[in-house]
């Protein structure tokens, strides 16, 4: 599978091929982890508040921006493999990463975070969000070198 990256918001200059390597080992440990799924594509759409809170009000009835939305599609009778989206907010990830570990790591653990749903992982439940966040962490101290310098200047 290769993963397709649309960057629609403007106000933060992207690290692009280092998000491509990124994207693209977590594809590689979502294919992985389920060997009997076929991925044909993953799409991968850079938003921000603005960009991303249709989705969620449209899919979600959510009137407000949020970090990651993710969809996956199963293949239609005829067709080659599972597709699917996420849709990540950059703003997001700026705002929120220096309460956290930085801007770089929130942007790359929304995008695992987003692959993780792909894969058919759930975080509706204390318990399942906890066990989210450990697949998550330890894919990305696999990945450190990529989640350096995503979110430029």
């Amino acid at each position: 599978m290769k993963p397709c990256i649309r960057n629609n918001q403007k106000a933060y200059p992207l690290n692009l091929p280092t998000l491509r390597r990124l994207t693209a080992e977590l594809a590689a440990n979502l294919e992985a982890a389920d060997p009997d799924t076929v991925w044909q594509e993953v799409t991968l759409l850079l938003t921000d508040d603005a960009g991303i809170t249709p989705f969620n009000l449209e899919f979600f009835g959510k009137d407000h921006p949020t970090d990651v939305i993710s969809f996956r599609s199963d293949p239609i009778p005829g067709e080659a493999g599972t597709t699917g989206d996420l849709i990540v907010n950059v703003e997001c990830a700026v705002r929120e990463g220096p309460r956290h570990d930085g801007q770089d790591k929130e942007l790359a653990l929304y995008i695992a975070h987003g692959f993780n749903h792909l894969s058919g992982a759930d975080d509706d439940t204390p318990k399942k969000s906890d066990a989210m966040r450990r697949a998550e962490m330890r894919q990305l101290a696999e990945l450190q070198p990529e989640i350096r310098n995503l979110i430029l200047g």
